[in-house]
């Protein structure tokens, strides 16, 4: 009798089963064991499965050892790049080869990881290139480009993410030249597709999932209909991920971009065969007009976008502006098309303008409905639409579930064209969401319903942590109001205090930069008195590549020195991990509402409110509440670890609604004193 893909995953999961003497400490978790059992029911018959799995109970291994036992092929899809690095480089490899698998996996991520061979010779004869730093650089990416296979710049030490030769070097949809290109054979974006699509197992992330989904272009339209199990790992982003992409975007920074290029190949390739220099004026002079029109905002203002214009911007004006914006797109299209033949530049180029005249006239159009609109301030502008949720292009375009009278579009790309290559279903597919952080109530909300999945499967399985006796949570009593201007420096004080007594080991989260900034130079003034033996190093989010902080904190104190203090906001509230006694206290500014003046957050409240339902307990509540949970997530990483987490914010004891905050929480120990919250510290500091 064969065993069935459950009896298999149970017996792997067993005590001295496969996976005890391939992984180092494993030992048999029951949440981890129910999770994979789900996990493979729902691969055997279908459907889509929805699991909260707490810190610690090892959710990777709960989807990977059923996907792989299975013999089907496998979509992985992840948060970030470094979990897909993670995923591939060390956990399905050290599962393939515990199972003795014959299975072929792949790694693909979007086309700006990968070194762009065409580009990188451009950059070489590039006479604006940034500084003398960048020719340095730059020299050291050519030499890495003679040994590389991948092309993925994740490999290539010591490269700054905030690189300024980094979009010289890499491609864009916009910029491609396609098979027209004199590099398409050697490309690494097309080699990492054709390895994808001879793959068993494939890692991708989110947003290269997402970016197909709206354009057909990353190389998956081939890929998912062949796919059986889709994994989509740190899901509770899937949501944000997905209305980036699903929506549309225009900036001036996208027209000055194409005028620049336009203007390279036109003189290299077509010198005094077209007026050039005229064309390009005449885009950047309507994109600088559109950004007069908007006048003086405050940086990084979101002016919300309901009638003909956004608010606060003459109508008339702006409808004329976007206007020459498409007819200078327009001419510039006509004369590329006149050159057409001499480069495959142009062609690209052509397609560029047209496109962009395109959306230049999308946005002269009302809004699209169920969608909000928005124009991003700053030096340049950005002008976006996008949807409230991903419900609706969840159901239609991915998991396929029509309803009656729905018009059928998922064959049709964000501009409503029909992509090349149509997709067939396979009769059965598995959809797995899983995440650490999913809600605060038992069916989680939070997350089907904006992901259109609300008939899924839920599993809830909770963290095998003794947080009681790990763990303590302190609320200060008496502390400045969230909105009081000593409020930043009273945080900076409460959590100076606990790392000076740690040396270090304290991670500090804020809710907003202006916050980040504050705190970060008031520890770095309160450490300045201590000596430089047991000074404390201050690392603030910004001053360094995101790697280089969390490899730096997490170094911790060497001997001879004291360890550090990361004072971080949006991205490090997840995906941190410090285990051990790299990080001991946590201390968090203010609970994690959303913005209320953010267009996207607005337009959601008010369609709650236009159903008759609470925009505070069904919105704001619950995502202040998951992003608590996952900002907490950061203390405790393993069994063995210890710590406190301080949450500065007086509202959490105070209000009403601090319950349900409350609750989401792990069940830490409360610290109701400055007394007690001192003696923890001090139990850290000396525990034995």
């Amino acid at each position: 009798m064969t065993d069935t893909l459950e009896d298999k995953v149970r017996d792997a999961f067993a005590q001295g089963g496969v996976l005890s003497h391939a992984a180092e400490q494993f030992r048999e978790r029951s949440g981890q064991t129910d999770m994979a059992m789900a996990v493979a029911r729902t691969i055997d018959q279908g459907g889509v499965l929805v699991v909260e799995a707490g810190t610690g109970v090892g959710k990777t291994f709960s989807y990977l050892v059923p996907a792989l036992l299975s013999g089907e092929r496998v979509l992985l899809s992840t948060a970030t790049k470094t979990l897909q690095d993670q995923l591939f480089g060390r956990d399905l490899p050290r599962l393939v080869e515990a199972f003795g698998l014959p299975v072929r996996t792949a790694l693909l991520k979007g086309r700006g990881s990968y070194l762009c061979l065409h580009r990188l010779d451009t950059a070489r004869h590039d006479a604006s290139l940034p500084e003398r730093g960048s020719l340095r650089t730059l020299a050291k990416i050519e030499q890495w480009s003679k040994a590389t296979r991948t092309g993925d710049l994740a490999e290539l030490p010591g490269l700054d993410e905030r690189s300024p030769l980094i979009p010289l070097i890499t491609s864009t949809r916009e910029n491609c030249l396609g098979a027209q290109c004199p590099q398409f054979k050697p490309c690494h974006v097309n080699l990492a597709r054709r390895e994808a699509l001879a793959a068993d197992i494939v890692v991708i992330n989110h947003h290269l999932f997402f970016a197909d989904l709206a354009v057909r272009e990353t190389g998956m339209a081939e890929l998912l209909p062949t796919v059986s199990v889709v994994v989509f790992d740190e899901a509770h982003q899937l949501n944000e991920t997905g209305v980036q992409f699903l929506g549309a975007q225009l900036g001036s920074g996208q027209a000055l971009d194409f005028a620049r290029d336009m203007l390279g190949a036109g003189l290299q390739h077509a010198r005094g065969l077209v007026d050039w220099q005229q064309l390009v004026a005449a885009v950047e002079r309507a994109a600088r007009e559109l950004r007069l029109v908007v006048g003086k905002q405050w940086p990084g203002a979101k002016l919300r976008w309901l009638g003909q214009s956004p608010e606060g911007v003459d109508p008339g004006a702006w409808q004329g502006a976007l206007e020459d914006l498409q007819h200078s797109f327009e001419a510039a299209a006509e004369g590329l098309d006149t050159v057409s033949e001499i480069s495959p530049d142009f062609v690209r180029l052509n397609e560029r303008a047209q496109q962009l005249a395109k959306r230049a006239a999308r946005f002269a159009l009302p809004c699209a409905v169920d969608s909000v609109r928005w124009v991003d301030v700053g030096s340049q502008l950005r002008l976006i639409e996008s949807p409230l949720d991903i419900a609706e292009a969840m159901r239609k375009r991915v998991l396929k579930i029509s309803e009656p009278g729905d018009e059928d579009d998922s064959d049709t790309d964000a501009y409503g064209e029909r992509p090349a290559v149509q997709e067939r279903e396979p009769d059965r597919r598995a959809w797995v969401f899983t995440s650490a952080t999913l809600g605060d109530e038992p069916t989680l909300r939070w997350f089907t319903e904006p992901c259109g999945l609300g008939d899924a499967e839920v599993l809830r399985v909770q963290s095998p942590f003794d947080y009681a006796s790990q763990a303590a949570l302190y609320v200060p009593r008496v502390f400045p109001k969230p909105n009081d201007a000593s409020h930043s420096a009273k945080v900076a004080q409460l959590a100076a205090r606990g790392a000076a007594e740690l040396g270090g080991r304290t991670l500090v989260l804020t809710t907003t930069l202006r916050a980040l900034r504050t705190i970060g130079d008031a520890m770095k003034q309160h450490f300045e008195l201590l000596d430089a033996a047991v000074r404390p190093e201050v690392l603030v989010q910004g001053e360094l590549p995101k790697r280089v902080l969390m490899e730096r904190f997490r170094e911790g104190a060497n001997e001879g020195r004291a360890g550090c203090v990361l004072v971080a906001s949006a991205s490090f509230w997840e995906g941190f991990d410090a285990p051990g006694d790299a990080l001991q206290l946590v201390v968090i500014d203010k609970l994690p509402f959303p913005p209320p003046n953010d267009p996207l957050v607005e337009a959601r409240s008010q369609r709650l409110e236009a159903q008759g339902r609470s925009s505070f307990s069904d919105y704001s509540l619950p995502e202040a509440a998951v992003a608590l949970k996952q900002g907490a997530g950061r203390l405790i990483r393993r069994e063995t670890d210890s710590g406190v987490l301080a949450i500065c914010d007086t509202r959490l004891v105070a209000m009403g609604y601090g319950r349900r905050l409350l609750a989401a929480l792990p069940p830490m120990r409360r610290l109701e004193t400055e007394a007690d919250f001192e003696s923890a510290i001090g139990a850290l500091k000396n525990p034995y």
